[in-house]
C-alpha cells in the first residue's frame, strides 16, 4: 500500500535524436500525472503532457513506456503481466546477465555458460503505486528540443 509521500515516479527519458548522442534526462512525475500512468503497460504510448510541470512539461511529445523498477530496485520485465513481484526462472536477458565470476591468480574472470538459468524476482508489466521510476523514450519530438526544456541553464556541449 502506498503512503502519501510516495505518490510521484522519477522518470527516466531518453532523447532517441542523432543529434543528442543518447542523452537522457531526469523528470520527476507526481500530483494528477502521476494518476495518469497507473495501469499503463511497457510499451504503451503516452503523451508527453503528462510529463514534467508548468514550463518543462513536454507537450507535442510522443513517449513510449519501455521499463521501470520498484521501490526495491526489482527490475519490470515485459513478459510478465500484471503489476506483482514474481520469482521466474529466467536465462539470459532483461535483469539476469547470466555469468559468473571467477577468481584465478588474484584477477576476476567473467564465464559465460549456455543454458545457465536461475531464479530471480522480478515486477511484472503494468505500472502500480510500488513503481518509483520509469524509463521513457522519445518516439516523436515537439517543437522545442528537451536540451531546451529539460536541460535547463546547465553546460553545454556544442562550444
Amino acid at each position: 500500500m502506498a503512503v502519501a509521500g510516495d505518490t510521484s515516479f522519477m522518470a527516466a527519458v531518453n532523447d532517441t535524436d542523432p543529434k543528442s548522442k543518447g542523452k537522457s534526462y531526469s523528470v520527476e512525475i507526481k500530483g494528477s500525472n502521476y494518476n495518469h500512468f497507473l495501469g499503463k503497460k511497457i510499451g504503451d504510448m503516452v503523451d508527453g503532457q503528462f510529463v514534467g510541470e508548468g514550463d518543462q512539461s513536454l507537450l507535442g511529445y510522443q513517449l513510449q513506456i519501455t521499463g521501470g523498477s520498484d521501490k526495491t530496485g526489482t527490475p519490470m520485465r515485459s513478459d510478465i503481466l500484471g503489476g506483482n513481484r514474481q520469482a521466474v526462472l529466467v536465462s539470459k536477458g532483461t535483469g539476469y546477465k547470466a555469468h559468473k565470476l571467477v577468481k584465478k591468480k588474484g584477477k576476476t574472470y567473467r564465464y559465460t555458460y549456455d543454458g545457465i538459468r536461475k531464479r530471480r524476482y522480478f515486477r511484472g508489466n503494468t505500472i502500480n503505486q510500488d513503481t518509483r521510476q520509469l524509463n521513457l523514450k522519445v518516439v516523436e519530438s515537439g517543437k522545442k528540443s528537451l536540451v531546451d526544456l529539460l536541460g535547463g541553464g546547465g553546460t553545454s556541449e556544442e562550444s
